[in-house]
């Protein structure tokens, strides 16, 4: 019989102190600009990744309409350095990488789900390597 792996309550603050660190100061543009929130679901643990289980965690309505879209895709426009930027903007854009890599490098089976329409609350979400539920929040404006 083989075990699951388990992390430990000081582990589980690393990977909440990791997270916050690299999304620190970083506010996701859109129509408007907000922060990344940590999360971390510790009754979340076996379960499957889906809008259902999100939707019941965050307390939206049943047919609040959700998206899911690639890691990479979503965080294309912030990850790529273009010419015209400035350094404040470069070092936006390298903060923005390493957040990126910091949810690969600490997350499973990442998804990021967007609900609703116009106010959107996007959720990066993955598993940790005990398998309970963990990532960023944050929403976007789009009209």
């Amino acid at each position: 019989m083989s075990k699951s792996p388990r992390i430990s309550g000081q582990e589980h603050s690393g990977l909440i102190n990791v997270l916050k660190q690299a999304s620190d100061g970083l506010l996701f543009m859109s129509e408007s600009e907000y922060p990344f929130e940590v999360f971390l679901w510790d009754d979340s643990a076996e379960k499957d990744i889906t809008p259902e289980l999100v939707i019941q965690k965050i307390g939206l309505p049943l047919d609040t309409p959700v998206e899911i879209v690639e890691l990479d895709s979503f965080f294309q426009v912030a990850i790529a350095e273009q010419d015209w930027h400035s350094s404040e903007d470069k070092k936006t854009v390298k903060k923005f990488q390493n957040l990126v890599k910091i949810l690969k490098e600490n997350l499973n089976n990442i998804k990021v789900m967007r609900f609703g329409t116009i106010n959107i609350d996007v959720y990066i979400i993955g598993k940790t390597a005990n398998e309970r539920l963990a990532g960023l929040s944050t929403k976007v404006v789009e009209t």
